[in-house]
């Protein structure tokens, strides 16, 4: 050893004795150590007297002195030299500087002496046949210090597997512990089931689910079983899945590590199961090894120590007891991971804005506090979090404290199929169970939850096999009846011996559960209390006895610290309960307390029949703005026909049961859908009458489908509730829906709302010139907020949706869960005000919209620059930008925004034509007209084009023509490849594939074209002014009607791909259309035969 002390003389440098400690053991490095080595003394000018001496010496152990290579503060102050001191002292210094190296010399061979001798530990260690090191070994600090920069160089050279062997053979005793009680709590799978009842090990039927990137973004609050359905639609190939233990690992464009994630899911996805199946692997040591340790807390078990004062040592010592030996300062020392399930469940105020900042994890507080920190980041930033929680609860915490959202959507299409061949060890019935579950699509789309595949798979397992005969079941009502029979079967034949249950327990045991579930339904709660079961009437020593005759419904928790906790397996089984105990209880006598009859639900009991009843429930779902009693309904609903009524025998008495039809509660729903203006509750109306096995309206649809299709549709004339019908059958289709253009169906913002769900499954959504206006933009922009939507392209162009309009689809455009890539809004009549809108929406939200169509707006200037700004955003995605053919004529309103002026070419004109008005007026003359001889002339047909022509591919036009005299007369459109001499029909206006005309008189309208001729209706008398409308991009030119200000059209025409105006650049430019008014030698010579070219729209 090296002591330090001063010369004799004042101003010298320390004196560095080597001494030789007593032990011949080598010296240990402290990685952790500060002090272990003093400070030198501080050598002034005017140094102490000749026998004074500071010695640093080691005390009385034994054993060798620790270098700490954390040290601060090693060596204290460099000596300090005066200058008239520096001569004098010069060899002095140069001895210092001569044992200061001899020291680190010395230093550096023992530092690699010891890390070799570690090093050696470790490589025995790694070695299979190397027996694990003792908790002596562990809690050793010097080890401690190599051990970690050991991992971090081994990490370093990506030999994580290596790095994770050696952390968990030196990892402490206790953690062993820790692995151990959770392998054995987490590998038994009771699916709902209690622990009497027989269970799985996870490994064997675990199905993995479908995990994907989620967002932060608004909550939904519809019900999750809409949510359910929604996700059903959407195909798993345009998000990027997930694995359960990977939620941690960045995604390749995140730069930051990952220290909190939230997964959501709707009740009974599966967010526990994944949970488990991921503590389940860690502790086998299949994964994750480089944590040390997992502390699942779940809320519902927090919620029981909301009162209690305790450190988060503390606490994890409670739920944790083998923990008690782990020292503290190792919580910071090593990768730790806390797992909250439920957070919907959770009873805590979670007050992130008022409580305490903390950082002490031995400092004693409140449950609540300790939370907060913890997710904030002060206690223990550097462990992990996970935290799962169902949709609507995820704003208990602030979004900025989440690095990661996933999303558990269930299961896919393939692990439906995958979980029943795992579940039923019969392939064969397994298949006919899948079979079945494929023939009725609410069944199917249910199914997306795991819970339920558990609920089929017992209803359907037994009732396919020889065990159990009957209807098997179709409808949600009929497989909740099914489900709650079993088990109140199954429990008299395990606990009693009767296979015949007894009536008066069972009911009353029911009852008792269905007015839990009734109440717990109105307060949203899915888990229960001792004080819940109290409130419900249910005694608490008796719960146990509830729990009994229905396990796999009622789930006691018995493993808790400070009490139990109750549930029933999923929400839908809650809702079916409740709506039995409704249906029950339907009748409220004239002394029922107050306290009941002032409950929201149970205000429309007291009703005379039950027709009355079951429409005042309807009313009453219909009025809830997020759908939370929609599936109740259904189920109330369900339960009314007399065959569930049978099945429940067992539970309702004679004078229950009722055998009225439903006729009056089905015509009472299909009025209400008739009337209903949201699309939505419709369609749960539709699921309604499906559950009253009635299928008339969406039968009607279907035979129109069948018989013609979309064209049939487009002929007939549905009423609302048709159209609520056909949105229905089309959002219920197994098929992907890749387009949806409303042009197909009826262009009317009556008939967009009424399928407004099936534009929110659909891919690409056509909705041009269907007559729309600020209203459809209020309904879109509720579609574009819409998490999960599909849709990815939206065609708006030629409606007139201004920019209050444009304001509306801003907002749905900046939230998160909007994906759409590609907007047009040509022809939308937009300014500046609008495209401020826009760019503000593309600041908010500029992770997905890649194109934006604005041609034919009037952005102005400014508009332009905000939006051409995004163009040049690296952090916006938008890539194409159109505001071409802009102007102040724009933003007219129909088709006035596309009025073009045309003249009549002199070199086109037939002789039989004579042109006036500055080439605007034409007119038929029997004396010949004098014009030169030219090659574009028409020499036999009365014939002219236009000098001006609509070109390119993005052309729209508009223009009006007006005729007096007799005769008839004829407006066409032409490509100017038509041929002009010669009487043949590749001449002739409308007689050939290069041109389309209407002719006109007084008592017929007739439009031709390639030699077809289709008759109109007949025009009001004195009507004499036709508009014609050219839009290229869409390829449909149409002819219009005028009568004042008003465009009544009379005929559409969609050019074919060949000869389309918008067809691909194959084209040449020689087929440019060109703009033509033709008269025809059909005419009465006492008249003058006249045609106008109007130059502006009245």
């Amino acid at each position: 050893m090296m002591d330090l002390q001063n010369s004799s003389s004042g101003g010298g440098p320390p004196v560095l004795k080597r001494k030789r400690a007593s032990s011949p053991a080598p010296s240990g490095v402290s990685m952790k150590s500060d002090w272990s080595i003093h400070h030198p003394p501080d050598l002034s000018s005017g140094g102490g007297s000749s026998g004074s001496r500071t010695e640093t010496q080691r005390g009385a152990s034994p054993e060798p002195s620790c270098v700490s290579m954390k040290s601060d503060q090693s060596f204290g102050k460099r000596p300090n030299f005066s200058s008239e001191d520096m001569t004098s002292n010069k060899n002095k210094i140069k001895s210092y500087r001569n044992e200061l190296d001899h020291i680190f010399k010395e230093l550096q061979e023992k530092f690699i002496s010891l890390v070799k001798n570690e090093l050696n530990t470790f490589k025995k260690l790694l070695n299979p046949d190397y027996p694990a090191c003792s908790e002596g070994e562990v809690d050793d600090d010097q080890r401690e210090g190599v051990l970690k920069v050991t991992l971090h160089i081994l990490r370093s050279m990506n030999q994580t597997d290596l790095a994770n062997t050696l952390e968990s053979k030196l990892a402490p005793a206790c953690q062993r512990k820790v692995k151990s009680k959770l392998k054995g709590k987490y590998q038994i799978l009771n699916e709902g089931i209690s622990g009497h009842v027989k269970s799985a090990l996870l490994n064997e039927i675990y199905t993995e689910l479908y995990i994907t990137e989620g967002d932060g973004g608004d909550v939904n609050q519809e019900h999750e079983v809409k949510q359910i359905e929604a996700a059903s639609r959407k195909g798993t190939t345009e998000e990027r899945p997930i694995k359960c233990n990977d939620i941690f690992k960045p995604l390749p464009e995140q730069k930051r590590p990952i220290r909190t994630v939230l997964t959501k899911g709707v009740a009974g996805i599966g967010k526990t199961v994944s949970v488990q199946k991921f503590i389940l692997d860690w502790a086998e040591g299949e994964v994750n090894q480089d944590i040390l340790f997992i502390f699942p807390l779940p809320f519902r078990e927090l919620n029981l120590m909301k009162e209690k004062k305790l450190s988060l040592v503390n606490l994890l010592q409670s739920f944790f007891p083998e923990t008690q030996d782990f020292k503290p300062r190792h919580y910071k020392g090593y990768k730790i991971m806390f797992i909250f399930d439920g957070l919907d469940e959770c009873r805590l105020p979670l007050d992130f804005q008022n409580n305490e900042n903390l950082e002490n994890i031995e400092e004693q507080t409140s449950v609540d506090v300790l939370l907060t920190n913890l997710i904030k980041g002060n206690l223990l930033p550097s462990a992990l979090l996970w935290i799962t929680s169902r949709p609507a609860a995820v704003t208990q915490i602030p979004p900025e404290c989440f690095d990661q959202v996933t999303e558990v959507r269930g299961f896919s299409d393939p692990q439906k199929q995958e979980y029943f061949r795992k579940r039923i060890r019969d392939q064969d019935l397994a298949n006919k169970v899948f079979t079945h579950i494929r023939s009725s699509r609410s069944l199917y789309i249910m199914c997306h939850i795991p819970v339920f595949c558990w609920i089929t798979a017992t209803v359907l397992e037994r009732m396919l096999s020889e065990a159990e005969s009957g209807e098997i079941p179709k409808t949600l009502t009929q497989m909740f009846t099914h489900f709650l029979i079993f088990q109140i079967k199954h429990k008299s034949q395990k606990y009693s011996g009767k296979s015949n249950p007894d009536p008066q327990q069972t009911r009353t045991s029911i009852l008792a559960l269905g007015k839990l579930a009734f109440q717990q339904l109105e307060k949203g709660n899915l888990i229960f209390y001792e004080e819940d079961l109290r409130e419900s009437g249910i005694d608490i020593s008796e719960a146990s006895v509830y729990s009994g005759v229905c396990t796999q419904i009622f789930r006691e928790e018995h493993e808790l610290h400070l009490g139990k906790v109750f549930s029933f397996v999923h929400l839908s089984v809650q809702e079916f309960l409740a709506a039995l105990y409704a249906f029950l209880n339907r009748k409220i006598p004239k002394e029922q307390s107050t306290e009941q009859q002032t409950s929201k639900l149970f205000k429309f009991f007291s009703k005379s029949t039950m027709t009355d009843f079951l429409s005042s429930a309807i009313d009453r779902a219909l009025q809830s703005e997020s759908g939370h009693l929609d599936l109740f309904l259904r189920f109330l609903l369900g339960l009314s026909l007399e065959s569930n009524q049978n099945l429940l025998r067992v539970v309702l008495t004679q004078t229950e049961r009722i055998s009225d039809s439903n006729e009056e509660t089905i015509k009472y729903i299909k009025k209400k859908i008739e009337k209903n203006s949201s699309p939505e509750k419709s369609i749960n109306l539709f699921h309604c009458l499906n559950e009253l096995n009635d299928h008339s309206l969406v039968q009607e649809v279907q035979k129109y489908l069948r018989k013609g299709g979309e064209s049939r549709l487009q002929q007939a004339r549905l009423s609302p509730a048709q159209w609520s019908a056909l949105a229905f059958v089309l959002v219920n289709s197994e098929e992907e829906l890749e387009e949806f253009n409303l042009s197909k169906y009826d262009p009317s913002e009556e008939c967009l709302l009424r399928l407004l769900p099936v534009v929110k499954i659909s891919r690409r959504a056509v909705l041009a010139s269907c007559n729309l206006g600020v209203k459809t933009c209020e309904n879109l922009e509720s579609v574009l907020n819409l998490e999960n939507s599909p849709l990815n392209e939206l065609d708006l162009s030629n409606n007139n949706l201004q920019d209050s309009g444009v304001e509306l689809l801003s907002a749905g455009l900046k939230s998160s869960h909007c994906k759409l890539q590609i907007l047009r809004l040509s022809g939308c009549m937009i300014t500046d005000k609008g495209c401020c809108s826009l760019a503000s929406a593309l600041v908010s939200n500029p992770s997905h919209l890649k194109e934006l169509d604005l041609t034919y707006n009037h952005p102005g200037e400014s508009g332009v620059k905000l939006l051409s700004a995004r163009l040049k955003d690296p952090h916006c995605k938008l890539e194409k930008l159109g505001v071409e053919h802009g102007g102040n004529i724009r933003i007219k309103p129909g088709l006035k925004k596309w009025f073009c002026d045309f003249t009549l070419d002199l070199n086109t004109v037939n002789p039989r034509l004579s042109l006036s008005e500055e080439n605007r007026r034409v007119e038929f003359r029997e004396k010949l007209q004098s014009y030169p001889d030219h090659p574009e002339r028409f020499d036999m047909w009365s014939q002219v084009l236009s000098r001006e022509r609509v070109t390119g591919v993005t052309g729209r036009c508009y223009w009006e023509a007006e005729w007096s005299g007799g005769g008839e007369a004829e407006v066409a459109l032409s490509y100017k490849t038509i041929s002009r001499k010669g009487d043949r029909s590749d001449c002739w206006f409308g007689w050939n594939i290069n041109s389309w005309s209407l002719i006109c008189s007084d008592n017929s309208y007739s439009v031709h074209h390639n030699n077809n001729r289709t008759d109109l209706s007949t025009p009001p008398s004195g009507c004499r002014r036709v508009g014609v409308y050219v839009d290229c991009p869409s390829g449909t030119l149409s002819f219009y009607r005028v009568s004042s200000d008003t465009h009544t059209p009379s005929h559409t025409h969609t050019h074919t791909p060949s000869h389309s105006p918008s067809h691909t650049p194959s084209h040449t430019h020689t087929h440019t259309l060109n703009i033509t008014l033709h008269t025809h030698t059909k005419y009465n010579t006492a008249h003058t035969l006249r045609i106008t070219l109007h130059t502006h729209c009245v």
